[in-house]
């Protein structure tokens, strides 16, 4: 009976991606990418494009799952694929291979990062003039450097992401930026933050830093607390920091992408 009741919620959550996510195929330098993206029922000149891009997990249901809540909420979201069609690591192991070229390689980051940027714009609805992108973790730290080295968005927020890449460049910078931080968060040291912090001021860049009580890396995603006890990583569900960092991120949009 167990198994009967899993296998029938897998069907229905796969069934709700099915029905209001959509995929699309691109390639660089012959490699194969699948990003998804979902719609709100109705489209006007409002309308926003929100980019995600994924934890060092790769691009899985979380990602998608704030796709649609995205959609939900009145926007259009397009999940980026920075790995490749299917990549997706199953322990810190694999995501860690899969996440370091992107780490020490900024360029290389960067160029992943606008293919999948520019395929979106080829989705029908979307404005280029009214465009943010979001990270969660490894995701945030993607956004982070593809605002400082010049890419064509309004806004960036990251979600519990890194903060320690390639200096600011105020001649490029021209992305508004949030970044949503756990006060609680082992993986950002405070040396990081405020070497951060001083190189966004000294660039006179439209930045805003949110720390958020208590709250560990991950604290967005409901699955972290389970994956930190799997294998020993200090990550955890916040709720109250989900529920308050999404407030921010709606705020900042509606307030830097007109």
């Amino acid at each position: 009976m167990k198994r009967l009741i899993l296998l029938a919620l897998l069907f229905s959550a796969n069934s709700v991606f099915s029905q209001k996510l959509d995929s699309v195929q691109y390639s660089i330098n012959g490699q194969s990418f699948t990003g998804f993206y979902a719609k709100p029922e109705k489209l006007s000149k409002k309308t926003k494009t929100v980019l995600i891009v994924h934890e060092w997990w790769g691009l899985n249901d979380y990602v998608k799952t704030r796709a649609l809540q995205i959609a939900k909420e009145g926007n259009i979201a397009f999940c980026i694929d920075m790995y490749g069609t299917g990549k997706i690591a199953a322990n810190p192991k694999d995501a860690q291979a899969l996440a370091t070229p992107f780490y020490t390689d900024p360029q290389f980051s960067y160029d992943r990062f606008m293919a999948g940027y520019n395929k979106a714009m080829t989705i029908p609805g979307v404005d280029a003039s009214k465009v943010i992108a979001i990270g969660y973790c490894f995701g945030g730290s993607v956004v982070l450097n593809a605002a400082k080295m010049g890419a064509p968005v309004d806004a960036v927020v990251s979600f519990h992401g890194g903060l320690a890449g390639i200096p600011v460049d105020k001649t490029k910078l021209k992305a508004a930026v949030l970044v949503c931080n756990g006060a609680a968060d082992s993986f950002v040291p405070e040396t990081d933050i405020v070497e951060f912090k001083k190189q966004m001021a000294d660039a006179g860049a439209d930045f805003t830093f949110i720390n958020y009580a208590d709250a560990t890396h991950a604290f967005t995603n409901p699955h972290s607390t389970e994956t930190g006890k799997k294998f020993s990583m200090p990550i955890a569900y916040n709720a109250a920091a989900d529920k308050k960092s999404w407030i921010d991120f709606n705020k900042f949009m509606k307030e830097k992408v007109k």
